[in-house]
């Protein structure tokens, strides 16, 4: 704990009470949580953890400081909400402040807490995604975006664009709320003996990092993929994708199929070793608001290659290429461009470490959650 932190939780009273609630999550909403849940703990807030058994298990909120309590919120819809909410609402009893992480969480715990009104628990909702299906699906999406958006005294998003759209369906206060990727720890392995455990000594290693879920568009990945080897590279890269999920034999499948340059390394723990293995980082997501993994690549000083939507632009800056989504041929032109310009690859090595500085830390974001809590709570 910094002298500043120790500082600053004598100066507050250990009075707040504060329940964050998620839903199912094994990525970035789940880190965030952690982070938040440890900082908080540390400033003196007493922190209760609503979140599925799994989540837990998987980030550890316990071991944070913070007190758990189970509730099973999947990522759709179920007739076991109304139990959850029941839940939710045990673990608020006597909360100044219920926080939910997602549209999911954000639903939950509005059901919980009941209609916006003078003395009830005050909701903050962190919108970590935006509304990307379509259809019936994409229907029901938007009427639950609404109604937990609405619901909530202050909502916070964590890119611009979230913001707006928040404001723009009924919010009653929308602000932006950066959510600071927590830092990697060093490798751990030797960079050579990574590399070989992915491919031959010689042949570049280009990254991507994230669950096999839609959001990815690792299909247009393998789209790039399939074009880079029709570029005449010599050696023809190795793209490693780390990360689980529903598409994973989708995904196997066609690169079996097509005999495709592709390891799908599934979850890893070695993320430092595996970004400091690489010759470049990838991202061909539909949407991001602010990208871990592009955080966490820029950190790490690996030149970064993503699709320029949602967040990413304005959290990169000129740190990182960026390309239209959806077009295959730009990403497999921009991997063979950077892979033949050592000269590039160092100097958004440099640029983006650089534009790593100017984001706000963990400390800098669980200090607004702070002050928003201290505002919706007691004076």
């Amino acid at each position: 704990m910094t002298d500043a932190t120790s500082q600053e939780r004598r100066s507050r009273p250990a009075r707040l009470r504060a329940v964050l609630v998620l839903a199912t999550a094994t990525g970035g909403a789940g880190a965030h949580v952690r982070s938040l849940a440890e900082g908080l703990v540390a400033r003196g807030v007493a922190v209760t953890v609503a979140a599925p058994a799994s989540t837990e298990e998987r980030f550890g909120f316990t071991a944070a400081g913070a007190r758990f309590a189970p509730v099973e919120i999947g990522t759709t819809p179920r007739p076991s909400d109304m139990a959850a909410a029941r839940a939710v609402r045990e673990a608020a009893a006597g909360a100044h402040v219920v926080h939910a992480h997602g549209l999911r969480a954000g639903l939950v715990a509005a059901s919980a807490l009941g209609r916006r009104r003078p003395g009830r628990t005050p909701l903050v909702l962190t919108l970590h995604n935006a509304v990307l299906a379509t259809g019936p699906k994409g229907g029901l999406a938007h009427l639950m975006e609404g109604r937990a958006v609405r619901a909530a005294d202050v909502v916070l998003g964590a890119s611009a664009d979230l913001v707006d759209r928040a404001r723009k369906i009924g919010a009653a206060d929308a602000r932006l709320g950066p959510v600071g990727a927590p830092p990697l720890d060093a490798p751990r392995r030797d960079r050579d003996a990574v590399r070989a455990e992915l491919t031959s000594a010689d042949r570049p290693i280009v990254l991507a990092i994230g669950r096999l879920a839609p959001q990815k568009d690792y299909p247009l990945l393998l789209d790039a993929v399939e074009r880079w080897t029709q570029l005449g590279l010599d050696p023809v890269p190795m793209l490693a994708v780390a990360g689980d999920g529903p598409l994973r034999d989708e995904l196997q499948a066609r690169i079996d199929a097509e005999y495709l340059p592709v390891r799908l390394l599934g979850h890893r723990d070695d993320i430092p070793d595996l970004f400091a293995a690489a010759d470049i980082a990838v991202l061909s997501a539909r949407w991001e608001a602010r990208s871990l993994v592009a955080q966490e690549a820029l950190r790490m000083g690996v030149p970064l290659i993503a699709t320029a939507v949602g967040g990413i632009p304005e959290l990169v800056g000129d740190a990182a290429v960026l390309v239209p989504h959806g077009d295959p041929d730009a990403l497999a032109a921009a991997v063979a461009d950077l892979l033949g310009d050592p000269k590039r690859r160092e100097s958004l090595a440099e640029l983006g470490r650089a534009q790593a500085e100017s984001w706000p830390d963990e400390h800098d974001t669980v200090e607004q959650v702070l002050s928003v809590y201290e505002e919706l709570g007691p004076s």
